[in-house]
């Protein structure tokens, strides 16, 4: 994507436009007064599970996570709706809305409307609008040296999930998944909100290392990983090892191969994993040492989910992203 954008004309400079498409940021901040910025970001996919409220409940999750990951409050969600209603019938819709209409009241948010189109295959996904004070939007281009980096979900998504279209992964995997991909981004926030991170993104399609090399190259800095620190998801390693591992996160392992040191005793496998295509993760965050610590703290407390402390910031070396065993 990031060669077609170079292909278009720069937009108007406007002193309103905080965050644009000129860097990797998750969505796009635009001032309205002194105190109100709007983040506005829009996602939308392909089932990746087979039950449409689920699908719903987790295409929203994806969507808002956006928002959450700029430092804004979701105010209102618009649908974007792909569907063969002819083949399908219109109950499997109206099941997908209401999972999607239900998690954005989570939020807080309110849905206000939407726009479908005749297609042959499912898609869905929403238009999600938020609000933030333009003096605390987080971006993913502050992270300083010595920072220490917390991931507030495990990995393994993209490749559970292609575990579930084989028939390979058990019930408690399936259920597993879902229940972390429907989980919003939303505690994680609130938290965050009472600290002065440097950087945050969330982990989404280009998987762990495709957004950690974001935030070390918009701020000109090294991240070390520690692997033996990343949590997985239960059954991760073992359906790697058996080849269950999508397309996006291999083609992720090969867009980074010239961005990341992998320490030398990792598998392939492992690689991989740091790679996976997420739907709907968690977010990536670097935080001063005292903050990391009462950050993880609070956040444990009350997440079902729990944060990890996964590496640290690094001035630039050799690599931008160096990971250890």
């Amino acid at each position: 994507m990031s060669q077609v954008l170079r292909q278009l004309p720069a937009e108007p400079s406007s002193q309103e436009l905080l965050v644009g498409n000129e860097t990797s940021d998750d969505a796009g901040v635009f001032q309205i007064t002194d105190e109100i910025a709007l983040v506005q970001s829009v996602d939308y996919f392909t089932p990746i599970v087979d039950d449409p409220y689920m699908f719903g409940q987790i295409a929203a999750a994806n969507a808002l996570s956006d928002i959450y990951a700029m430092g804004g409050t979701p105010k209102t969600a618009l649908n974007i709706v792909g569907y063969p209603v002819k083949k399908l019938g219109s109950k499997i819709l109206a099941q997908i809305l209401t999972g999607a209409a239900d998690k954005v009241r989570e939020s807080g948010a309110t849905t206000v409307g939407g726009h479908s189109i005749d297609d042959q295959e499912p898609k869905f996904g929403l238009s999600v609008t938020g609000i933030v004070n333009p003096m605390k939007v987080w971006r993913n281009s502050g992270a300083k040296p010595g920072e220490i980096l917390i991931l507030t979900k495990p990995l393994g998504v993209g490749i559970l999930t292609t575990g579930i279209k084989r028939g390979v992964v058990t019930e408690d995997q399936e259920q597993s998944v879902t229940n972390l991909m429907s989980t919003l981004n939303k505690m994680a926030a609130e938290i965050l909100s009472q600290f002065k991170p440097g950087a945050v993104t969330d982990v989404t399609g280009f998987g762990l290392l495709g957004h950690a090399s974001e935030i070390a190259n918009g701020s000109a800095v090294s991240l070390e990983l520690n692997y033996s620190s990343i949590p997985l998801i239960e059954g991760t390693y073992e359906l790697a090892l058996q080849g269950v591992v999508p397309g996006g996160t291999k083609a992720n392992y090969e867009w980074l191969k010239d961005t990341v040191e992998y320490d030398s005793t990792l598998s392939i496998q492992e690689q991989m994993i740091l790679c996976d295509s997420i739907t709907s993760g968690g977010l990536l965050i670097s935080l001063t040492e005292k903050e990391a610590d009462e950050f993880i703290e609070l956040y444990n407390q009350r997440s079902p989910i729990k944060a990890a402390i996964i590496g640290r910031v690094a001035e630039r070396m050799s690599a931008p992203l160096i990971v250890h065993a």
